[in-house]
């Protein structure tokens, strides 16, 4: 076990926790982390994109002329691909972008976020958030005093701590997510990573 420190709401040192190294001190995996989160952003497409072919445009029902002698090529409707408002050809049409992501290679690439986080010193630590009631400033306040006011941030709450949530979620450049909604795009996708202890705690035995 490594242990981590663990700053209180003014950014002081506060206690350590220990980590699991298994999850917060690897070699991160850069090829499974690039594959999940490509995976990830294809899930997330709508893929509802749609385009008519010339069986589903208006007109054409008509030939536009007599097969031979006119020294035009032959032509059977003017909704065809290369007529104007015609068809469009091997347009897009609805269909799933989803790809298929192994249970194990998630986790590893989570590992592999979590401690390239830590490595890059980019992991904060909270012993608890401390909201009373919701508050703005407070959360503000609280990101000043740990040193990431300003940059881009992901901040994982509790379930229950609804305090936090209200406190964290109008504040700019701030992502909000809960422990079972954590994932390698999110933890990844920011400038600083922030958590309760406990959480880190949590991850260290789910994902370990």
């Amino acid at each position: 076990m490594s242990k981590f420190e663990v700053k209180n709401s003014e950014g002081k040192a506060a206690a350590e926790v220990e980590l699991a190294p298994a999850v917060f001190d690897i070699e991160p995996n850069v090829h499974v982390m690039h594959h999940i989160v490509t995976c990830q952003r294809a899930c997330w497409r709508q893929g509802t994109q749609s385009t008519k072919g010339r069986s589903e445009v208006s007109g054409g029902g008509k030939k536009p002329w007599r097969q031979k002698g006119t020294g035009h090529a032959r032509q059977g409707s003017t909704r065809a691909g290369q007529w104007r408002h015609g068809g469009v050809i091997f347009g897009p049409k609805p269909r799933s972008y989803a790809k298929r992501m192994n249970n194990k290679e998630v986790k590893l690439a989570m590992r592999s976020a979590l401690s390239a986080k830590l490595r890059d010193n980019e992991l904060f630590l909270v012993d608890d958030y401390g909201f009373e009631k919701p508050s703005t400033k407070a959360a503000v306040a609280l990101l000043k005093n740990l040193g990431i006011e300003g940059k881009r941030l992901t901040i994982i709450v509790r379930e229950d701590d609804i305090n936090a949530y209200l406190s964290f979620r109008n504040i700019p450049k701030t992502f909000i997510i809960t422990p079972s909604e954590a994932n390698t795009y999110d933890l990844l996708n920011n400038g600083a990573l922030l958590m309760p202890a406990d959480v880190a705690t949590h991850f260290g035995e789910v994902l370990a």
